[in-house]
């Protein structure tokens, strides 16, 4: 039996903790033995429906209480798991059902476990030759042992967040998932006595899926969990139930903390008690220290820790965690020189108020099991604060893809994997990413990172919090520049947009020290997401072609 599922059933046998769903109507709580129990019978229908070790099973459900034991029960058959991408009310069934098939045909799916709401899309699966099996009709199989499984064997194809034209999985085995568990258990000082953690988080991503799920029911630590539609109907919702449960734990991307620092600015004295909150991950995307800033000074008055702030680096490719800051330190800032950052290509350490710095958040150590090394473009090993691309190495690092045209390896020949991250490491072995290889954008020798223009944009006045990209524009025979899109509740107005663009233009010069070409103002909700929230830089790039008068 692999450590991972050794320590699952251990936790179901043993822990009197649960899972919390239902929440903010009905709430209902399940202990993990209940947890494992429903598993076994579901173990049991899958063993009827002829699941067995090496299979693959896809999941379409929207409730955790229905995820968690049919993603055991997988496991329990000695199968990997998928989580499907999930359709919203405005999506085109068709173009999902096709997109869908893609991905069912690549991972080799045996079933499609499908549960609420999306029971209505069984007719276009059926009609695709897909085999079904609805989450309602499982809970009577005979209960069912686990079959052995061993470390090298596939727990999850966790689908990535690129092009759903190019899908590809990245291949997690049960060693993958264990060590990365242990990992966070000690980086985190996880405790499943004290801890209670909260999360919003959709399980189709891995910080979800992995941390706020996967990792709660094998070490027995109380979940309370919602949907991000919950989330996204009232926002204020997070930290309602951090207050209610006194939740210690929780974890999402930058904009979300943006939003709720918003939300906290303007409830009610007193309405909350976020004292117990300890570990508050802010991962997942670049990471904005003004938006934190906003968070923990609005939380302040409620009780909030701003040492509770986690900044942290992770990626599916390592099963999900690399590194997280220090336990208490909250916040932490690199304000580096930027001309020796965008010319010389060395992290140097200036006064906050230098002329030209660039602020970067440190993330923290290696986690346990992994071990990092920064190259420039020939492969050359850079020393301490020489910036270069990211690699990394160890237990957590997955083996592969699985893509449409079979598998692809993530790691060289001595284990290296390349993360794609520009970033260089501190003098205490701390992690610092200045952003995406793909995204940097070079102006006159200068590296540009779009993170900073963002974030300059972004304190605008009008522009929403958390939703402004800088693409790269191709020139063709002229230099390279960019453009920036925005959203804005404004954008209907032609008075308030040409403010917006002038405004950001000048923001951007003065931060970065060059002109955008174009400045788009949107509607919002108009900026593409991946389906766990995150902007699309590299599929903005159509709504930033039009030159601007600004």
């Amino acid at each position: 039996m692999s450590t991972f599922t050794q320590n699952l059933y251990r936790t179901a046998a043993t822990s009197t903790k649960g899972m919390v769903t239902g929440e903010p109507g009905t709430p209902v709580r399940h202990t993990w033995a209940e947890v494992h129990a429903h598993a076994r019978r579901i173990a049991g229908s899958l063993a009827a429906a002829g699941i067995g070790p090496g299979d693959a099973v896809t999941v379409l459900a929207g409730s955790p209480v229905d995820i968690a034991p049919a993603i055991q029960g997988a496991w329990m058959r000695g199968a990997s798991v998928t989580m499907l991408h999930q359709p919203t009310p405005r999506t085109d069934l068709g173009v999902w059902a096709h997109e869908t098939m893609t991905v069912l045909g690549m991972v080799e799916a045996k079933v499609v476990l499908l549960g609420s709401p999306f029971e209505p899309v069984k007719p276009v699966l059926v009609e695709n030759g897909v085999t079904v099996l609805e989450m309602a009709e499982l809970d009577d199989g005979a209960d069912t042992e686990p079959l052995e499984v061993g470390e090298a064997e596939t727990a999850l194809l966790q689908l990535t967040s690129g092009s759903t034209g190019h899908p590809k999985a990245v291949r997690i085995t049960h060693a993958n998932l264990g060590a990365n568990i242990e990992g966070m258990r000690l980086a985190g000082a996880l405790d499943p006595v004290s801890d209670v953690a909260v999360s919003w988080l959709p399980l189709f991503h891995d910080m979800g899926m992995v941390g706020f799920l996967t990792l709660p029911m094998t070490l027995g630590i109380e979940l309370v969990t919602v949907t991000p539609l919950d989330f996204l109907a009232s926002p204020l919702l997070w930290m309602e139930l951090v207050s209610r449960y006194g939740g210690t734990l929780t974890a999402a991307p930058n904009f979300a903390y943006a939003v709720a620092g918003k939300r906290l600015a303007r409830a009610e004295e007193g309405s909350l008690d976020l004292s117990t909150l300890r570990f508050a991950l802010n991962g997942a995307e670049p990471i904005d220290p003004v938006a934190v800033a906003a968070f923990t000074d609005a939380g302040a008055r409620f009780g909030l820790d701003p040492g509770c702030v986690v900044c942290a680096y992770g990626m599916a490719e390592v099963t999900l965690a690399v590194s997280f800051a220090e336990l208490g330190a909250g916040l932490t800032v690199d304000h580096i020189d930027a001309d020796a950052l965008e010319k010389d290509r060395r992290a140097v350490v200036v006064p906050a108020d230098a002329a030209r710095a660039r602020a970067f958040p440190t993330l923290g150590p290696l986690l346990h099991g992994l071990e990092a090394r920064v190259v420039d473009g020939e492969g050359t090993v850079l020393d301490v604060r020489g910036v270069g691309v990211i690699q990394l190495r160890g237990a957590p690092a997955t083996p592969g893809y699985i893509t449409v045209d079979g598998p692809l390896a993530t790691q060289d020949a001595e284990g290296w994997l390349d993360t794609g991250d520009e970033g260089y490491l501190t003098e205490a072995g701390h992690v610092v990413v200045c952003g995406r290889v793909k995204d940097v954008i070079i102006m006159g020798g200068r590296n540009i990172y779009p993170t900073d223009i963002e974030r300059a944009a972004g304190e605008v006045d009008g522009v929403r919090a958390g939703n402004v990209v800088a693409v790269r524009i191709e020139a063709g025979d002229r230099r390279e520049t960019f453009g920036v899109a925005l959203e804005s509740a404004r954008a209907g107005d032609p008075v308030e947009v040409a403010r917006i663009r002038k405004e950001v233009t000048a923001a951007v010069v003065s931060a970065v020290g060059v002109r955008p070409r174009t400045v788009s103002v949107l509607a919002p909700g108009t900026l593409p997401k991946t389906p766990s929230g995150k902007l699309r830089r590299s599929s903005s790039a159509d709504l930033v072609a039009e030159p601007t008068e600004a």
